[in-house]
């Protein structure tokens, strides 16, 4: 048999991954959307002719399923490394925190802070939308909230209207 034969007729190993099939994996998950398959084929030794139609297949799992595997192990792994977990997200806070404390950041260590109390849940950002118009009221009750509002404010309508001098305003700061 000649050499790079394996009597195999697909082309394929369906035993184990070839060194050029393990680097488009590694490219194709570790460039994560940076470099498009055919790149990643291109930089795993695929001819460059041949890398577009040579990525497809390999991402194919009819065709390719240890490849496939293979990738998916491969993300599952950068997924569980990069994972956002509550104790991991508060440490880095602190981590960020402590550093700015460190360089006298007190702005950006106010920040953090304040951030690991909103993922720790002491705060609560509460927002509130109001609907609604005065079309909606009834007269009576447009009057009712007149009324009300006039009697909130009754101290400052009730005012004299003042008027102030440099003089006056002097007077009242040595009275006093």
């Amino acid at each position: 048999m000649p050499k790079g034969k394996s009597g195999n007729i697909s082309g394929r190993n369906d035993k184990h991954l070839t060194a050029k099939q393990l680097r488009f994996a590694k490219e194709f998950v570790y460039n994560d959307g940076s470099k498009t398959q055919t790149e990643c084929a291109v930089s795993a030794g695929y001819g460059e002719s041949s890398a577009h139609v040579r990525a497809s297949e390999l991402l194919n799992p009819q065709k390719y399923p240890l490849v496939v595997r293979y990738i998916r192990e491969l993300q599952g792994e950068v997924d569980k490394k990069y994972e956002v977990t509550f104790g991991r997200h508060v440490k880095k806070l602190a981590d960020i925190r402590d550093q700015a404390l460190d360089k006298g950041n007190l702005t950006a260590a106010v920040s953090a802070e304040v951030q690991r109390g909103r993922a720790a849940g002491l705060y609560i950002e509460r927002k509130e939308v109001r609907t609604g118009s005065l079309d909606s009221l009834s007269e009576i009750e447009i009057k009712n909230r007149i009324q009300k509002l006039l009697g909130d404010y009754k101290p400052l309508l009730d005012t004299e209207e003042a008027f102030f001098t440099e003089s006056s305003v002097e007077k009242t700061a040595t009275n006093s």
